[in-house]
């Protein structure tokens, strides 16, 4: 399917953050939350007013965000190596800090599959300054995780990706994207899910970006791929918009480097964008896939 932009303008709704990241929406509460990771905070935007607020500080230098299919804040913390579940009543529950005994790096993204696994990447860009996490010592390799929300059972589903960043599912989850950014060129990689929807095989690259920086991202019903985009270039900075074989179909321009996306709104079609020191969202023509 074709990429549909609507003519209407690019809105900036939010502005005065260090580094936005993390964006995830909240429909029964018409709100948005991203993380403003250098700053150790969650903010908070509402639909209906327009109101920014701190949603959590501290944070713990929280990164991605997702909700679970029971509708639960999900949240990668680069400070707590971690990754957290927030419940109904506003406690927080670990879902992994540990695997095999020893210490996450700093969880990224994370994404949460209909079956309620939780998938995560795992690279150790919070472990390296004291400006998006705290110095320490890189226990683990980079992997991807998935966690059985069943069992609570801990698996690595790829291990040989420099940096996993990124990651979403297709529309009917038979396939996985991931960005691996500790490569030169960046790699934006497609595997099939497969072990009774609890494994991945087959890696393969899906698009040759060149001197991109694809960040996060998130699929439409269409099963295109709304990805962040850019480096502090005017050239580049913002989303690009790839179909399912890896086409550059569409493209938003921004004035800041984009590092993550999600739909929300009442339709599911308004794309929020994560851009460096502001948050961005736009009217399209699709809607996202449901658990994004």
């Amino acid at each position: 399917a074709k990429c549909r932009l609507n003519a209407a303008s690019v809105e900036r709704i939010a502005h005065g953050f260090r580094w936005a990241e993390g964006p995830v929406w909240f429909g029964d509460g018409r709100y948005l939350l991203w993380s403003d990771i250098p700053n150790n905070r969650i903010m908070k935007w509402e639909e209906e007013t327009g109101a920014v607020s701190v949603f959590r500080k501290p944070s713990d230098f929280a990164n991605g965000n997702t909700r679970d299919r029971q509708g639960r804040l999900i949240t990668c913390e680069h400070g707590g190596r971690r990754v957290t579940r927030t419940e109904y009543d506003g406690t927080i529950s670990v879902i992994a800090d540990r695997f095999e005994g020893k210490r996450l790096n700093s969880p990224n993204d994370v994404v949460v599959k209909s079956d309620g696994s939780i998938w995560f990447t795992d690279p150790p860009f919070g472990l390296l300054g004291n400006y998006e996490g705290r110095v320490a010592q890189q226990e683990l390799p980079m992997h991807v995780y998935r966690v059985d929300t069943d069992s609570d059972a801990m698996t690595v589903v790829e291990s040989e990706v420099s940096r996993p960043n990124g990651l979403c599912f297709s529309p009917d989850e038979s396939k996985l994207y991931l960005v691996e950014s500790g490569t030169s060129p960046r790699n934006v990689y497609v595997y099939d899910v497969t072990g009774g929807g609890k494994s991945l095989s087959n890696r393969r690259k899906l698009i040759d970006v060149g001197t991109g920086t694809p960040d996060g991202m998130r699929c439409d019903i269409d099963g295109n791929l709304w990805m962040g985009w850019g480096m502090g270039s005017a050239q580049v900075d913002g989303v690009n918009v790839y179909n399912p074989d890896g086409r550059l179909i569409g493209r938003i321009n921004l004035p800041e480097r984009c590092a993550n996306v999600c739909f929300g709104g009442l339709h599911r079609n308004r794309l929020f964008m994560a851009a460096s020191k502001s948050v961005y969202a736009l009217y399209v023509n699709t809607q996202g896939v449901a658990g994004g």
